[in-house]
């Protein structure tokens, strides 16, 4: 096979420590191997750093277990040509695997260019990318808290969900507060009712004919102060997103003009994921399949195995299934 890289390393990265292999190739000569280990500690990253110069070594393959890939490869992106890749594109052989040997592995694999690289943006999108998908954490937790939310009022048996479409709106809100801080006292809901509310205030009244024990009310005002912190964090948070996300204003404009992203927000998050240099990409049928919105291929003696679509993309594809979704009723109904 041919040899891609004349000098490269190979990195075997563990949480405390890291094995790093650099083999050299020249002419017909059996390639040689040097073998090192190194802590994970900021100082002795910064030697690894040295080594590899000492070597003339600048590229370094190394495969993405967890995250412990991230300071070793934040620190070397500035001089070396760094491939993370998918642990799967360099398994090594089952009973010959040692620190050592997997090191060695990666590094005779990747000297062929045998390895598949992930796509790894520059750092200020990572970062950008990293908060995207903290905010979205975020969002999930406050959703998990109204689902308990709920959860206490309908075990209490009011019936808030039945006569409010949404429960956490202004008005089911308020009657909520006047739940907690009178209980057990029947009072009169048509002044915690907005006046758009089409339903009848009767009914709302009935809705609310139900008894909160001390505990379950007591959990309750403790979910309502979690929602509102994680509101105020997420707000915070979103501010410091979009003053981060002010340099890509021409990008996030030209995504603007794509059919169903109508938020700025979303515009920021597509660009958090995939960056804004679509060069990385070769095709546009790349890009799907890195998303993870394209079936698989799996077939065999002309029989078709499994083809669903696999788990990658798990932060970009619910956002551009959504984009679908809402660009399909724009089409249907023009006045959205």
């Amino acid at each position: 096979m041919k040899v891609t890289y004349q000098t490269c390393c190979g990195v075997d990265v563990h949480k405390s420590f890291l094995v790093a292999t650099i083999v050299k190739t020249t002419g017909g000569i059996e390639p040689s191997y040097q073998k090192k280990r190194f802590s994970t500690f900021n100082n002795s990253i910064l030697e690894f750093k040295q080594w590899l110069l000492d070597n003339d070594c600048r590229d370094v393959c190394m495969e993405s277990t967890g995250k412990y890939w991230f300071p070793i490869h934040n620190i070397l992106e500035d001089t070396c040509n760094v491939v993370v890749s998918h642990p799967k594109f360099v398994k090594a052989i089952k009973g010959k695997k040692t620190d050592k040997k997997d090191a060695q592995w990666i590094a005779d694999l990747f000297k062929h260019d045998l390895v598949n690289g992930s796509f790894i943006p520059p750092r200020d999108i990572r970062q950008l990318r990293d908060l995207c998908r903290y905010w979205v954490k975020l969002t999930s937790y406050t959703t998990g808290e109204k689902n308990r939310a709920q959860n206490c009022l309908t075990v209490s048996n009011f019936k808030l969900d039945d006569v409010f479409s949404d429960v956490f709106g202004k008005s089911a809100s308020a009657i909520t507060t006047q739940l907690l801080e009178h209980p057990g006292e029947s009072f009169d809901v048509t002044p915690f009712v907005h006046k758009r509310c089409r339903t009848p205030i009767d009914k709302i009244q009935k809705a609310v004919d139900g008894i909160f024990s001390y505990e379950q009310a007591e959990k309750l005002k403790i979910i309502r102060s979690h929602m509102d912190s994680l509101e105020n964090h997420k707000a915070e948070l979103q501010s410091l997103i979009l003053g981060i996300a002010e340099k890509y204003i021409s990008q996030i404009e030209l995504l603007m003009t794509v059919p169903g992203i109508n938020d700025v927000f979303t515009a920021i998050r597509i660009i958090a994921e995939i960056g804004v240099d679509m060069s990385v990409f070769e095709t546009s049928k790349k890009l799907c399949s890195w998303a993870g919105l394209t079936p698989q291929n799996n077939e065999s003696a002309n029989k078709k195995k499994t083809t669903r679509i696999g788990k990658s993309g798990a932060y970009l594809k619910p956002l551009l299934v959504q984009i679908a979704i809402s660009s399909s009723r724009s089409e249907k109904h023009p006045e959205i």
